[in-house]
């Protein structure tokens, strides 16, 4: 038997969020004979309090050779403490058996900080998707860039994200700005129509919707109120909807995030209390989610996705609240706080004939939906040996607090 020649490639994804972003890519590797390409599913995917989407990952074709729960007990943020001290030595474990030459993360959320730290004592080298981002109301925003030091190649979304990669020092050879994932989808232009996503979901849209997406905001001080500020925010949200009456609401699910559980709880006894107007899907899968931002009146919550992939199909945002403060902005999202009247001002804003007609000249600065592909190219040319040693890259200017330092 000849020894098998190709690069042994792990992907880990804890969320359907994130996995709808990678299946692109996913697929490239799948399919590609020089790669052998591994899954490894941990986090949400395996709750069925957040659908179970490993299920989908299953239906898509996708051999999963590692499943490690991470066991979130409940939504305050001891629970996650557990569940990420439960993550790390399963997920050590999961890429002991499989042995990748590399490890594939995207993003910013606790179980990809823990398979971000496993690869790193296992002495796997990283490929780390979405660096350089900010989002200033979310722990994401940490653990994000605490990914970027613990990994060695880097794939930006944006030429700014890139620069900021490479500012925290990070070699510049080791960093590019290919574009973000989510837009792969959106350039293959396979929607369902709006009869196809209603059937779908059993739900009739009606003649205008807005696709709501609101999760909890980690930031918030002291750690304690969480639960509080979550319940608070969401019953701004929802008061504030109830003033568009004429407008059906899909509601996606929540992230497993702190202080999830009361904006769960709010919305499904919300859909519950209005049958025919509203509704909750937990997880939509990126196809149908995508479908309905396409046919949507507006994206209305504090998810990454109306920055990265709304503007991309010029549909409206209405972004609440700090979650996504700091990330880069085109000029169809609309910024307001958590408050019901500024939120119900700046739907109002959104859906105006005015704002609309604005809509179709909307650029952004995230790609061409290429990034795939650009990835893959990279993956099958740079040479993996020795990527484990990193030299911290110094920039050759200094910082302003020395230029005014005189030495005698």
């Amino acid at each position: 038997m000849e020894p098998d020649t190709r690069r042994t490639i792990a992907i880990i994804t804890g969320s359907r969020a994130e996995y709808g972003l990678l299946r692109p890519l996913m697929t490239r590797l799948r399919d590609d004979p020089a790669i052998h390409l591994q899954v490894i599913v941990t986090g949400m995917h395996l709750d069925p309090r957040f659908g179970l989407t490993v299920q989908a990952i299953l239906e898509d074709g996708f051999s999963v050779q590692e499943q490690v729960e991470m066991l979130l007990d409940d939504d305050s943020p001891m629970a996650v403490a557990r569940s990420m001290g439960t993550g790390l030595p399963r997920l050590a474990a999961a890429l002991e058996r499989t042995r990748p030459k590399l490890v594939i993360l995207l993003g910013d959320r606790y179980e990809i900080l823990c398979a971000a730290q496993a690869a790193m004592v296992m002495n796997i080298p990283i490929a780390h998707i979405h660096g350089g981002e900010a989002s200033e109301g979310a722990m994401d925003e940490a653990i994000r860039h605490a990914v970027t030091k613990l990994s060695h190649l880097h794939f930006t979304a944006a030429e700014p994200y890139r620069a900021r990669v490479i500012q925290m020092g990070e070699e510049p050879s080791r960093v590019w700005n290919v574009g973000a994932l989510g837009l792969d989808a959106i350039a293959a232009n396979a929607w369902m129509s709006k009869a196809e996503l209603e059937e779908s979901i059993d739900f009739s849209l009606g003649e205008r919707f807005f696709l709501v997406t609101f999760h909890p905001v980690t930031l918030t001080s002291p750690p304690a109120c969480n639960r509080t500020t979550a319940a608070t925010a969401i019953e701004e949200l929802l008061a504030a909807l109830d003033l568009f009456p004429r407008h059906t609401l899909l509601f996606t699910g929540v992230n497993a995030d702190p202080g999830h559980a009361a904006l769960a709880t709010a919305i499904r006894d919300y859909c519950r209390d209005n049958p025919q107007r509203a509704i909750l899907i937990p997880s939509l899968g990126q196809r149908r989610y995508l479908s309905a931002m396409n046919h949507c009146a507006a994206v209305v919550g504090n998810s990454s996705s109306g920055i990265l992939e709304a503007p991309a199909l010029k549909v409206a945002t209405v972004n609440i609240g700090m979650r996504q403060q700091g990330r880069l902005r085109a000029s169809s999202v609309l910024d307001c706080i958590e408050e019901r009247h500024a939120i119900a001002d700046t739907i109002d804003q959104a859906i105006s004939p005015r704002f609309q007609a604005s809509l179709p000249r909307t650029t952004h600065p995230f790609g061409d939906g290429h990034a795939a592909e650009r990835i893959m190219n990279i993956l099958k040319s740079y040479p993996l040996d020795h990527l484990l040693i990193k030299k911290f890259y110094n920039h050759p200017w200094k910082p302003d607090h020395e230029k005014n330092i005189h030495h005698c």
